[in-house]
């Protein structure tokens, strides 16, 4: 069942797009979108993940830039207003948005209390820093970019981190790749897989770049790291 919830913070209240399985009480995962906003295609992240048998929560991050923001990937003109929201986003505010969303996510009826965080490109360095800066029961972080400009902080990660990276990704370079699987092989929770020939965004549904069969592997350790650090229990 889709539906949306307000979520409380300092600065006022922001939405965020709920995606319920069929049967609760169950662990929330906070989806962290993109530079395209909360879009169909994060919302079908959701749906996915909520037929998994997780509730999924996807805040509006740019909420304090412009509302409802829902782009697409292969228009121009809206990857340039992404990148515009993304270039002004503030990192450490977003945090405190995510966090709020984690504490919502924690008292959301229904939810069993384990909360992960998962995002993409954006997201993914956004997870990176709540699991370096506040405690969450699972981290998962596709593409993230810009996260070796953070790697001074992944030695205060402890909860269970999984990280994809793909080999050929054209904005996270293959120097940057090492300095991450480097700065995270010292971190005992946190778990790195590179995807061979795959460029950024290989697991976006409407990626230029979507790779299926890479997709589904990724998404696969995903879903059994969820469950398995969530609590969740999944018929065979």
């Amino acid at each position: 069942m889709d539906q949306k919830m307000d979520i409380s913070t300092e600065g006022g209240e922001f939405a965020a797009y709920v995606a319920r399985p069929a049967s609760l009480p169950a662990p929330a995962v906070v989806v962290l979108q993109e530079i395209f906003g909360v879009n169909e295609d994060i919302r079908q992240t959701c749906r996915e993940l909520a037929a998994k048998g997780f509730i999924a929560i996807a805040p509006d991050l740019f909420w304090r830039q412009a509302r409802d923001v829902d782009l697409n990937s292969w228009s121009d003109e809206e990857w340039k207003q992404g990148l515009a929201l993304y270039k002004a986003y503030d990192r450490d505010i977003g945090v405190r948005d995510i966090v709020a969303t984690i504490a919502a996510a924690r008292r959301l009826e229904g939810a069993s209390g384990k909360v992960a965080v998962m995002g993409f490109c954006l997201g993914g360095l956004m997870t990176f820093l709540i699991a370096a800066r506040h405690g969450v029961d699972a981290a998962v972080a596709y593409h993230g970019a810009d996260t070796e400009r953070y790697l001074g902080e992944a030695p205060a990660i402890t909860a269970p981190l999984l990280m994809h990276l793909a080999e050929e990704d054209e904005f996270i370079g293959k120097d940057a790749q090492a300095q991450i699987k480097a700065a995270l092989a010292d971190v005992p929770s946190a778990t790195v897989y590179s995807y061979p020939g795959q460029n950024h965004a290989f697991a976006r549904h409407t990626g230029l770049h979507y790779n299926a069969e890479a997709a589904a592997l990724a998404n696969g350790r995903t879903v059994s790291f969820l469950a398995e650090h969530l609590g969740l229990h999944r018929e065979s």
